[in-house]
């Protein structure tokens, strides 16, 4: 990853000293898939740490499930409401959890959706950079040959 955007950097440097319209053209269509790039990177590094708040979430939330699997079903459960601890139901409160871990999991795959998109597009803007700096450099061999 960052030796690609050295790279693009790089080639915008030379690139600033082009000539030609066609060639101002492309610097132009560079720079902007250089900042799609941009914004797709923070876009895909938000998407990673939405999920892994989520996983953390998940953990947590399994830790406590094993808890309640290890209580006898008479024990007292209680429930921070506020500055105030509410008693309540045991099978009630493993409900909450267990519902609890299975939206979270919604959430997780919806998140690996977002990054797999996000990959794609980032996947897909990486290659068409690559293709904008191969014109590039061909405008620049052949204007070079024709000198």
């Amino acid at each position: 990853k960052q030796w690609y955007q050295r790279r693009v950097a790089i080639t915008a440097g030379t690139m600033s000293m082009a000539g030609t319209k066609e060639q101002q053209e492309l610097i132009k269509k560079l720079q902007s898939e250089r900042e799609k790039l941009q914004v797709l990177t923070k876009e895909y590094q938000k998407h990673i740490s939405t999920r892994q708040q989520f996983d953390a979430q998940l953990n947590e939330n399994n830790l406590v499930l094993s808890e309640f699997n290890r209580l006898k079903p008479s024990a007292e459960v209680y429930k921070l409401v506020g500055p105030v601890l509410v008693k309540q139901e045991l099978t009630e409160a493993v409900s909450t959890v267990k519902k609890r871990i299975g939206f979270i999991k919604g959430e997780l795959e919806r998140c690996d959706r977002n990054i797999s998109s996000s990959e794609d597009k980032q996947n897909q803007c990486k290659d068409s950079l690559t293709k904008i700096q191969q014109q590039y450099q061909q405008k620049l061999q052949a204007a070079a040959a024709a000198k």
